[in-house]
């Protein structure tokens, strides 16, 4: 009991002594982090609101293999990334493996399926009398799908929102196509799971603690954001 109790003071010293290592981590998980949820709001807002507004064939197919492809386990993510970055690979000649690119392409895979299926979600929610009104007041097409996706907006931050959190938690697919390589390719989930198994504890629980940190301001916002839209609904 006691060494536990001494790991969670170390690990708050190493917080609130500002260790340049700890930093780093989280830097750069922000960083990768951040830079796959703009590719995949980039890339999952547009599909999500093509699905939500436009009829064509296969429509329904599409939008079951988007909501499957939001349950994809990480680790297939990470394999399928590294079989084509790999030396033998189609794209192995750019050398992106075991790089913080690497890692944000696995995360963005992962991420754009549920921008897309929660944001299509979001806009196939919106009152039909919105788009109905659009019309009426002779709105042309891209004018009445910006007003509907105005009208989802908070289904779609919350959608960004939750995706953030999605990326944040992920370590199977980042190990993989990173390489866990301190200084370089060493995130905040990678280095938990590396520094747990060498059983410096101090690490893996300040790490710990700031993840949880950001889970929680995320989940806060996302709470608050469907509470501001569920009251704006009303």
């Amino acid at each position: 009991m006691d060494s536990i109790t001494q790991g969670f003071i170390r690990a708050f010293e190493l917080i609130f002594h500002l260790n340049a290592e700890l930093f780093g981590i989280i830097l750069l998980s922000l960083k990768v982090s951040g830079l796959a949820l703009v590719i995949a709001t980039l890339a999952g807002l547009p599909l999500g609101a093509m699905l939500g507004l436009k009829r064509f064939p296969g429509r329904n197919l599409a939008i079951s293999a988007v909501n499957t492809l939001m349950g994809l386990p990480p680790v297939v993510v990470g394999l399928f990334v590294y079989l084509i970055l790999s030396r033998k690979g189609p794209l192995g000649f750019l050398g992106l493996l075991y790089s913080p690119t690497a890692m944000i392409i696995a995360q963005s895979i992962l991420a754009i399926p549920i921008v897309t299926a929660l944001c299509h979600s979001a806009i196939v929610n919106v009152d039909p009398l919105i788009r109905q009104a659009s019309r009426t007041l002779g709105a042309t097409q891209r004018q009445e799908t910006l007003a509907i996706i105005h009208e989802a907006r908070y289904g779609i931050i919350s959608a960004i929102v939750a995706a953030f959190g999605r990326v944040m938690a992920e370590v199977g697919s980042i190990l993989i196509v990173g390489g866990n390589i301190a200084g370089y390719t060493r995130v905040m989930t990678t280095t938990i799971a590396l520094e747990t198994d060498k059983g410096n504890f101090e690490l893996a629980l300040a790490l710990g603690i700031i993840l949880l940190l950001l889970s929680f301001i995320v989940n806060a916002v996302l709470h608050a954001i469907q509470r501001k839209g569920m009251v704006a609904t009303q």
